[in-house]
């Protein structure tokens, strides 16, 4: 659109210039008199002469009217018809991206599309998830033209209604600073309080602000950064393992939540006797208990209770037949 709109606005000042020139050259005029004369022949007006014209001068009228007034209603149009579409497919994607976001149920909120916000929607994209952006700088918006971004102040109560925050199973707010993440905790939380919200801290302190504001979880980029880098000084081989193990996209191993829900086949059953470890080669790291107590490296006797949540480190396609499991789709591995 942008290079359009330079081309049709070049074609009218080549064209005035043309003529503005050519009269002072035949005519001898000065440049008022030639622009005044050049204009009213290019929009057809004709409303006066301002000197008689030479013999030279008539043939070269002709010359800009036969020309130069076709370029200039064809750069006109062209212009006008870039403008009109532009706008109306501005309208209507808008349109349509609302349809989009109004159809949207438990998806996931991502308040921000700076570099961590890409990796976020990049790995949600990989695992399926369902979300919509809130980005402030339509610029950085166009960036992600295959996604649902709503371009937007994502502290405003009206951005996040219409991102659908009632409808939304989770918020993630990575905005530049810890105070605008700050207001879009309280509104959100004000907005949906069963929501699931995780928030960045940036500055030292934050966190506990950010948690009292009603963020379910913080995340501290550098702190966890400098952990890990001195991890990865002290204890290689311990990072190369859970690199290894939570690498997106490692073909081999991954580590995995398995939620038990009510009814499953697995739901009251200890790890041996269900054969997690012994028929699918799963290692259980840890079970998340309803109550929210994590039991770490739980013995083959521990009990498997519907409301758990399993911490399993295996074959990713020995971890689906355990979901299967678990939704009870499955009641002993094969």
């Amino acid at each position: 659109m942008k290079t359009k709109l330079i081309l049709a606005g070049g074609l009218i000042l080549f064209t005035i210039a043309f003529g503005t020139t050519g009269y002072m050259a035949i005519e001898g005029w000065d440049f008022l008199d030639a622009l005044y004369m050049t204009v009213t022949t290019l929009t057809t007006v004709g409303y006066r002469e301002v000197h008689e014209l030479s013999t030279y001068g008539i043939i070269f009228t002709l010359i800009l009217i036969l020309f130069g007034v076709g370029t200039v209603l064809y750069a006109l149009s062209t212009g006008a018809k870039v403008i009109l579409e532009g706008e109306l497919h501005e309208l209507f994607g808008r349109k349509r991206l609302e349809k989009k976001i109004k159809n949207e149920k438990n998806h996931y909120i991502v308040c921000g599309y700076g570099r961590m916000g890409k990796i976020i929607c990049k790995k949600l994209r990989e695992e399926d998830a369902p979300f919509v952006v809130i980005e402030k700088n339509p610029e950085m918006g166009r960036q992600g033209d295959s996604l649902l971004i709503l371009t937007g102040d994502a502290t405003s109560d009206d951005i996040l209604i219409a991102a659908g925050i009632e409808r939304a199973r989770g918020l993630i707010s990575v905005l530049p600073t810890d105070a605008e993440n700050l207001y879009v905790i309280l509104s959100a939380r004000g907005l949906n309080p069963s929501l699931l919200i995780v928030a960045r801290a940036s500055e030292e302190g934050s966190e506990s602000k950010l948690l009292r504001a009603g963020a379910d979880r913080v995340v501290s980029p550098y702190s966890i950064g400098g952990i890990r880098i001195a991890h990865t000084v002290l204890k290689p081989a311990v990072v190369d393992f859970i690199e290894f193990a939570t690498k997106s996209g490692n073909i081999e191993l991954r580590m995995e939540e398995i939620s038990i829900p009510e009814g499953s086949a697995l739901a009251g059953q200890s790890l041996d006797h269900c054969g997690i470890g012994r028929e699918l080669g799963i290692i259980i790291v840890g079970i998340k208990r309803i109550s929210g107590e994590m039991k770490f490296n739980p013995t083959f006797r521990t009990t498997i209770n519907a409301g758990d949540t399993l911490i399993a480190l295996g074959e990713i396609s020995k971890l689906r037949i355990l979901e299967e499991m678990a939704r009870g789709s499955l009641k002993k591995t094969k």
